[in-house]
């Protein structure tokens, strides 16, 4: 096993993505018209031309960068044929990964997120949660310190990104006394400009919501494994694909774990399929042995064209 997908999640968001994309490719632009049908709306164009203020909005941002990556993936696989081995995805990248595996079908997995995203606006009062970026403390102390920051509250981990960067969410005020502990151990906390406190317990609501919309989809056999946030191991069981998903509202995205998996599993090249390079970074950090390519742009599919990925 030689080669990984790896699709982003929220926060490679950019007015313009998948614009060249849309005029290179034939494939791509499918993708981006199934979009625009199955949400009788025009995503591509929210895509293409903004405003960022409506981009930015989580039920649009989910909805835009799945459409994205599966228009990057759909040309990549027009223009090199590449099989992956094994996907993998970052929270709302998730959804991108299970339909590269092929269990679940685009127009679904894009109105699913459309309805992920404004459930998880909507799970949490505005100003009532926050997110912070920790840096330089082990995940098993910060544990103890949102133990005792939480004074019943909710703060814990809710993206373990590797390199030393752990992200938390939950109450505003638990957030707060979490950074103070983290600063007086030699961490170093930066605020998050977030909509809402994204993969904690106060998510709960949004959790429910999206299992009342996944009962009435179809989930097909994977044709390659999806290495889940939840666990960070390789699922190819359809059959449990809904309890990850649902699961992963409320739980940390265990990212660092998913990537030391897949390299576990024999992967030494990944290839970042959808728009931007935040999960190139963060795989370097990671692993620095993973031969790296972004695929988000008809010049970087080019590249590859020509290049011996996985071999």
């Amino acid at each position: 096993m030689t080669l990984a997908f790896v699709f982003p999640g929220q926060g490679s968001q950019q007015v313009g993505m998948g614009k060249a994309l849309f005029e290179s490719s034939a494939a791509a632009r499918g993708v981006f018209e199934q979009a625009d049908e199955a949400l009788g709306e025009s995503l591509s164009r929210l895509c293409f031309e903004g405003p960022e203020s409506e981009l930015v909005l989580t039920a649009n941002t989910q909805p835009a960068i799945l459409t994205c990556s599966v228009a990057a993936l759909a040309a990549l696989r027009e223009a090199t044929g590449l099989v992956p081995q094994v996907v993998l995805g970052h929270s709302l990248g998730e959804f991108s990964a299970l339909v590269a595996a092929g269990a679940l079908d685009f127009a679904d997995a894009v109105r699913l997120v459309r309805l992920r995203g404004a459930a998880m606006q909507d799970a949490v009062p505005a100003g009532t949660g926050a997110m912070a970026a920790i840096l330089g403390l082990p995940v098993a102390e910060l544990d103890a310190l949102c133990a005792e920051a939480a004074q019943g509250e909710v703060v814990s981990p809710a993206n373990e990104n590797g390199g030393g960067q752990v992200v938390v969410a939950g109450h505003a005020a638990a957030v707060d006394r979490l950074v103070a502990l983290a600063k007086s151990r030699k961490g170093k906390a930066i605020p998050l400009k977030v909509s809402a406190p994204f993969h904690c317990a106060l998510m709960e609501p949004a959790a429910q919501r999206l299992a009342q919309a996944l009962a009435h989809v179809q989930v097909r056999p994977l044709a390659v494994p999806v290495v889940s946030n939840v666990e960070a191991e390789p699922n190819a069981d359809a059959g449990r694909v809904v309890e990850l998903l649902v699961r992963q509202v409320t739980h940390r995205v265990r990212w660092e774990a998913s990537v030391q998996r897949a390299c576990a599993m024999g992967v030494t090249t990944a290839v970042e399929v959808g728009h931007g390079k935040v999960l190139t970074g963060l795989c370097k950090r990671i692993a620095p042995e993973l031969t790296l390519h972004a695929c988000g742009s008809p010049a970087d599919i080019d590249v590859l064209k020509g290049a011996h990925v996985g071999a």
